[in-house]
């Protein structure tokens, strides 16, 4: 189990990086490739290409290093890090793993500056939004995962990928309705994911819009949401606001039966990317018909 973290520093790594949730920052990317792209030959540009690889493992080991550093004492209380069951290893420092956290936050910083070498400067800027809100997500003085809403408000930085691929390729911003139904989509998962640790961050004393609504009130508000996500997509595409509806109606049944919430939580890899693929396909679906 991963409460235990591996004898190596790469194992090590690789668990704190959460494989489990590779494509919830380079899933967005794919999304938006696909919309962003006019022909097909653009899906493999190199700034895609460069968003992808940086996305899918080097920008993850950075948000959940720098995270899992500064919570490595509050860790002690969370049922995801401790205990036989658990699924995610408590952070373990060491010269080594520190050395590599930076370097994936540095890598960021080049890829920005490839970007705006290269003519995408609006790319470069939705990069650094990442780098900034990941860090000040997890890190004082600003510690926004302490400070509701701001914490559940602050996750939109999982969209930011997308606007970045998005931006590298269109050249122009994404919609306004797709950046703010996404980002109603991160809020709403970051407050779902935070309603299993309701009772070990009040013990530890962290606040969390989670912890100030309880578990009901979060799962109402993720519902609330979800369900705007929904219409602000709808908006754009009927269909994808329909693709969308399956958010707030699994919170719905989430509260209306006796489903734990920390075993539904781990439902939400599998459904984000089938909810993701679909959403690529249908841009990948104008990128063919030209």
């Amino acid at each position: 189990m991963f409460g235990r973290a591996p004898g190596t520093a790469a194992g090590y790594l690789l668990t704190l990086s959460r494989p489990r949730f590779w494509l919830y920052l380079a899933g967005p990317v794919l999304v938006g490739v696909a919309h962003g792209a006019s022909v097909p030959a653009e899906l493999f540009a190199p700034p895609a290409v460069a968003l992808f690889a940086y996305f899918l493992v080097p920008a993850n080991v950075y948000l959940y290093g720098v995270n899992d550093a500064f919570d490595a004492d509050v860790d002690a209380e969370n049922p995801k890090k401790t205990g036989e069951n658990a699924r995610e290893a408590r952070f373990r420092g060491g010269r080594t793993v520190t050395a590599v956290i930076a370097a994936c936050g540095l890598a960021g910083v080049a890829l920005a500056g490839w970007l705006a070498a290269t003519g995408g400067a609006n790319a470069a800027a939705w990069v650094v939004a990442f780098l900034v809100l990941g860090y000040a997500y997890s890190a004082p003085p600003f510690r926004l995962k302490t400070v509701p809403p701001l914490d559940s408000v602050s996750n939109g930085l999982y969209v930011l990928p997308g606007a970045a691929a998005y931006v590298a390729l269109a050249g122009g911003h994404p919609p306004t309705l797709a950046l703010v139904g996404a980002w109603l989509w991160a809020m709403a998962m970051h407050t779902f994911s935070a309603v299993p640790d309701v009772e070990p961050d009040r013990r530890a004393g962290i606040r969390t819009t989670a912890t100030v609504l309880g578990p009901r009130g979060a799962l109402a508000y993720c519902a609330a949401c979800w369900l705007a996500a929904a219409g602000a997509f709808a908006l754009l595409d009927v269909r994808a606001g329909l693709v969308l509806l399956v958010y707030p109606l699994l919170a719905a049944g989430v509260a209306a039966t006796d489903v734990d919430v920390s075993r539904a939580y781990w439902w939400f890899p599998a459904i984000n990317a089938a909810v993701g693929t679909a959403l690529t396909l249908g841009g990948l679906w104008g990128v063919v018909r030209g």
